[in-house]
């Protein structure tokens, strides 16, 4: 028998959600059927897996060990989880409390790993969890921390990540409805003048990874709003800082490109040739784009009382172009 007691990351989820969870390699059917003959059950009673789960609940099964385990996912090595944490040193925690992290992530770092071998922030922050004790390995089985946005490798900047179910429930739903409002700082080709709301429609081509940009409604595409503004003119570029309020893939890079101000850097929507100019004095892994500030409601109850601000200092290839290019 294999008793589980449910806890505040698997409460308010139907029992049948659950069980798929736990073992997601079984078939709906044979929960089904676990749960009519009562060999699985809930609180010692007969289930019929529409319940919804609450703190403490106890969920018997009357399995073998050869049925349960053949059902089961193979857990990550929890050292894999430490490795990445151990091995991504430059991530910076801006804000944590019991629900949520916003850390600070460093140009070069996935947000998500695309491949088995990758380290992504993703591993990061479930290595810090289980090194810092928040969480065990075992309890991934039912619910895994994540990050909750996520920017381009290449992209340096806030990210949110969610600790508990509460947390990632609140950060999606935020996201979701825009009531997180992402500030990035970047430099662009060219001089701006004034600040500026752009909107138009955006188009993902999946084979080339890239996107494009169209002023009127376009079959497929996404409804799209770029808010920019100068912070500083320099010598044949404009530092901005862009309010991203529809947040798709490389938004702000083809959107900016799209006006005729390409990112300084960006190698697929930007210009060559005024990239080579910088290559060599401020060598970059990618695009110079960091999302810089977060803003939240005073009132948002996920802070706990912190915030509503939150700022992640440019990198220094950043400040250096700043102070060189005046």
């Amino acid at each position: 028998m294999y008793q589980f007691t449910i806890n505040s990351n698997e409460a308010g989820q139907r029992f049948d959600k659950y069980l798929h969870k736990l073992l997601p390699k079984a078939p709906a059917s044979f929960f089904y059927k676990m749960l009519r003959k009562k060999n699985i059950v809930l609180n010692g009673k007969k289930a019929e897996g529409r319940e919804k789960l609450s703190i403490g609940d106890e969920i018997s099964l009357f399995l073998s060990e050869e049925t349960f385990l053949s059902f089961q996912d193979s857990l990550q090595k929890e050292s894999e989880f430490i490795k990445a944490y151990q091995t991504l040193k430059d991530i910076q925690i801006v804000f944590e409390n019991q629900n949520m992290l916003i850390v600070n992530k460093p140009s070069g770092i996935l947000t998500q790993k695309s491949k088995d071998s990758d380290l992504s922030l993703n591993e990061w922050l479930i290595g810090y969890l289980l090194f810092s004790n928040a969480i065990t390995r075992e309890s991934l089985r039912t619910f895994k921390p994540s990050v909750c946005n996520r920017l381009d490798r290449n992209t340096s900047g806030l990210v949110l990540c969610s600790k508990t179910l509460k947390g990632s429930q609140r950060l999606s739903m935020l996201i979701r409805e825009r009531k997180v409002h992402k500030f990035y700082r970047l430099f662009v080709k060219g001089s701006v003048e004034k600040e500026e709301l752009l909107k138009g429609y955006l188009v993902k081509n999946e084979l080339t990874n890239k996107v494009i940009i169209s002023e009127t409604p376009i079959e497929q595409g996404a409804y799209i709003k770029t808010r920019f503004y100068p912070v500083q003119k320099l010598s044949d570029m404009t530092y901005l800082e862009v309010e991203l309020i529809t947040g798709k893939t490389h938004q702000i890079r083809a959107h900016m490109a799209s006006v005729g101000h390409p990112i300084l850097m960006d190698y697929k929507y930007g210009d060559h040739k005024f990239n080579e100019k910088y290559k060599d004095r401020f060598p970059a892994q990618g695009q110079l784009l960091h999302a810089y500030r977060l803003e939240f409601s005073k009132e948002e109850s996920l802070l706990e009382g912190a915030g509503p601000v939150f700022i992640a200092e440019e990198p220094s290839v950043f400040q250096k172009l700043l102070l060189e290019n005046k």
